[in-house]
């Protein structure tokens, strides 16, 4: 789609920033009533079945916790559990969330100043000698980084000749002094 070597756009990390904040706030500044937004966005990026059904689970139980302290009176302890219920789905989604999403976009994009895994040099007669037999495996997400070009090899410098060019310009150049000299001893001319 992006064509060979072109990457896929990319969020910059003011965007990425941006979403965390705002799912996160979502669920909490709700009271608990929107905790399925962050819950919904998990499954999303994790496309898992566990992250799905817990989503859809939210849903039902805010608005019906929700529903439980408009019904009953102030002084009822069905209500204030409600409510804590309300409160605990708000925070706990968007704690979950904010757990999620900091390791997914670790797992996506790491450091690039941390040091990565050991892998020691092999020497070139090993490079040459032996073929790679399977393919380089895809990172996650559909995302190729470009390949690293490889060093050409280098030709060896042959001797350069001695220019035939210069040898005629000095043969010249002393036919032409001779010349001159030859013009001065002559005093006739």
């Amino acid at each position: 789609m992006y064509g060979h070597g072109a990457a896929p756009p990319s969020r910059g990390e003011g965007t990425v920033i941006a979403l965390r904040v705002l799912f996160a706030v979502c669920g909490f500044v709700s009271c608990g009533l929107l905790s399925f937004l962050p819950l919904f966005r998990i499954a999303f990026l994790s496309r898992r079945r566990f992250d799905w059904t817990l989503g859809a689970l939210s849903i039902p139980l805010a608005v019906t916790a929700f529903a439980v302290v408009g019904a009953l009176p102030t002084s009822d302890p069905r209500g204030d559990v409600a409510l804590l219920i309300l409160l605990c789905l708000g925070i706990a989604s968007s704690v979950y969330f904010l757990v999620f999403d900091l390791r997914h976009h670790q797992r996506r994009w790491p450091d690039p100043s941390t040091p990565g895994p050991y892998v020691p040099p092999v020497p070139p007669s090993a490079q040459q000698t032996v073929p790679q037999q399977t393919p380089p495996p895809h990172p996650a997400y559909g995302y190729q980084p470009p390949a690293a070009p490889q060093p050409a090899p280098t030709p060896v410098p042959k001797p350069k000749p001695k220019p035939h060019r210069i040898d005629q310009v000095r043969a010249e150049l002393d036919e032409l002094s001779d010349y001159l000299r030859k013009d001065r001893k002559e005093p006739g001319r």
